[in-house]
């Protein structure tokens, strides 16, 4: 009998919830303002070279920004002459770390 009351309970506030609550109306993209904001990486989602979004993967996106970072670095090692301890410290990485990342493109 307590069960029974306790159930009356739970389905009276599920009801009393759903009138509360507005449907979403299904927009069709014309009609959708969508704002594109980009993030950290790119400016515009729009415009965005990169073939996977940084928001759809696990980890946040970290991984897409360190391999920009890895290859800025390489980049810059190679046109402007930068040695490892100027790499480092343009960066905010210990040099272990740009030693690792010069040493990781030489074997590919």
């Amino acid at each position: 009998m307590r069960n029974e009351a306790r159930h009356s309970e739970i389905k009276t506030e599920k009801r009393g919830n759903r009138g509360d609550v507005e449907p979403i109306a299904d927009l069709l993209p014309d009609y959708f303002d969508y704002c594109d904001q980009g993030c950290d990486l790119f400016p515009s989602c729009l415009e965005c070279p990169l073939t996977h979004c940084r928001y759809d993967e696990q980890t946040g996106g970290r991984r897409t920004a360190t391999r920009l970072r890895d290859k800025e670095l390489l980049r810059q090692r190679a046109l402007a002459g930068k040695n490892v301890a100027e790499l480092a410290k343009s960066f905010g990485v210990g040099k272990r770390t740009v030693q690792r990342i010069i040493r990781r493109a030489s074997s590919e």
